[in-house]
């Protein structure tokens, strides 16, 4: 281990060392196989991943950037991993989470029994900006509305999971959680054979086996295609990337027609009807007749073959009220009304601006809170009170003043931190981890997810618009540590 000779842990919860030099057991066959590199090899092998994602286009988009919009995304060498009876928790509460957001949603756009029954407030949920008035009364294929969900995960300085926030309209990031993973067999081509490390390569079977499931005319080999905004979107590569992955078509809204309440893709041999859409923009633009008027990115009546059941959508419109972030600090609520269960993962404490005692307390504590705009996504409209000066938090506080709805406020989490290499020597930077959980005929948690960690010393922001990375997240078999090798070895390993 003397490539980590040097690291220290510092004083919040360290992912990989329980103490300076004292390792957690899970991670010990992986820091005795790297720990024998010296800076200069493993930096050679760091800068060789970093290459080959040059090479290959692993990219993301920033806006409104002086210095250019395309970025290679970047990506640290030192895998995090997740022990087995670990995972089995964090699956569980995903599951269960999944499970209650499709059952409020469908609840909310029919009857809004959990409305009546008093508990979420009505004017909180039906205030969602992303909340479809328009759509009530109509059904969805298998009453899901959630098909393909990101859950952020954040871990606290005693090492608890709670969960950030959902993404249930367009959550990105699966083609990077890919990419990490070839990467880091190219970086070390044996150390992923020796390691009981679960594999995340089917991932694209699996998404199109979820689609699959929606198709309305119950064909066997449905025709499936990934709609998207197009070229200068910010997660084209992503799009590109899993409609290869799912040998299907990658379409923009200019190579669809509606005919019929029935949508058709243009092909070389004529017309192809569509049977479902796992469709990468967001409902304002999807179709000018019913939501934005004169936006070309969607298809002029792809709405009303939805509603008339010719064609599906994943995910479904209307999902994004569940992605507010108001209406998340109401999920344990949803989980208890709907379920009889208690959250197996915690919300962060959340207070919420359009309920005026805790706005009080918002406005009060500005200092020692983070405040972010319900709607606003990779970092964007944040306040990180501890660090702002005053005159942002003045700032914010007038803006909350203004439009309290559009704030909430959480305290500022100490969270857990990994090794990163930095130079020559590894230091700790703080992480989350957002896994991908796929509703089809059943609910399945991809094992692993994406490692998402703020690159910038002392940062808490992990997106890659405000300068994080990520890392590839091994979730381990069984949570046996260093002999996990010779385990491995004698079962010829797993096919990570």
């Amino acid at each position: 281990m003397s490539l980590f000779s040097g690291y220290v842990p510092g004083e919040f919860f360290d992912e990989v060392f329980a103490a300076p030099g004292v390792a957690r057991p899970h991670y010990g066959a992986l820091l005795e196989s790297v720990g024998k590199l010296s800076p200069a090899e493993y930096g050679a092998r760091q800068r060789a991943v970093d290459a080959a994602f040059l090479r290959q286009g692993v990219t993301f988009t920033v806006y409104g950037d002086e210095r250019g919009t395309e970025r290679i995304y970047p990506f640290d060498l030192m895998p995090r991993i997740i022990p087995q009876r670990e995972w089995e928790v964090v699956e569980a509460g995903l599951i269960q989470r999944i499970t209650a957001l499709n059952l409020f949603l469908n609840d909310v756009y029919h009857g809004q029994k959990i409305i009546t029954d008093g508990v979420v407030p009505e004017d909180v949920v039906l205030s969602a900006s992303h909340y479809r008035p328009e759509f009530r009364g109509i059904g969805v294929p298998h009453g899901i509305y959630i098909h393909i969900c990101g859950t952020d995960l954040v871990r606290n300085g005693k090492g608890e999971y709670y969960v950030l926030e959902d993404n249930g309209r367009c959550p990105s990031g699966a083609s990077y959680m890919l990419e990490n993973r070839l990467a880091m067999k190219r970086a070390f081509p044996g150390l992923l054979q020796s390691l009981p490390v679960r594999s995340v390569d089917g991932y694209g079977a699996m998404l199109r086996e979820t689609l699959a499931h929606l198709a309305p005319r119950g064909t066997i080999d449905p025709v499936i295609v990934i709609l998207t905004p197009g070229v200068h979107n910010s997660a084209y590569f992503e799009h590109c990337y899993l409609a290869k992955q799912m040998g299907v078509p990658i379409v923009e809204g200019r190579d669809l027609i509606a005919r019929n309440d029935r949508i058709f893709m243009r092909t070389t041999k004529g017309l192809q009807q569509v049977d479902v859409i796992y469709r990468r923009i967001d409902d304002d633009f999807l179709d000018p007749l019913v939501f934005r008027k004169g936006s070309m990115l969607g298809v002029a009546g792809i709405v009303e073959a939805y509603r008339k059941g010719h064609v599906a959508l994943a995910n479904s419109i209307g999902t994004g009220v569940a992605d507010d972030k108001a209406v998340y600090a109401l999920v344990p609520k949803m989980i208890r009304y709907y379920l009889d269960q208690d959250p197996i993962l915690a919300n962060v404490p959340t207070y919420l601006g359009a309920i005026p005692e805790e706005r009080d307390f918002i406005l009060d504590n500005l200092e020692r809170l983070v405040v972010k705009a319900v709607n606003e996504s990779g970092g964007y409209g944040m306040l990180m009170g501890p660090s702002a000066t005053r005159e942002q938090r003045e700032d914010f506080a007038g803006r909350i003043r203004a439009n309290p709805r559009n704030y909430v406020a959480q305290p500022v989490l100490a969270l857990s931190r990994h090794p990163v290499f930095v130079d020559d020597h590894f230091e700790g930077r703080h992480i989350d981890l957002r896994p991908y959980v796929l509703y089809g005929d059943r609910v399945r948690v991809v094992p692993g997810g994406l490692t998402r960690v703020a690159l910038r010393k002392g940062s808490l922001v992990v997106n890659s618009s405000q300068g994080g990375g990520s890392k590839d997240t091994w979730v381990l078999w069984e949570d046996r540590g260093a002999e996990a090798v010779s385990w491995a070895s004698d079962a010829g390993g797993r096919g990570a």
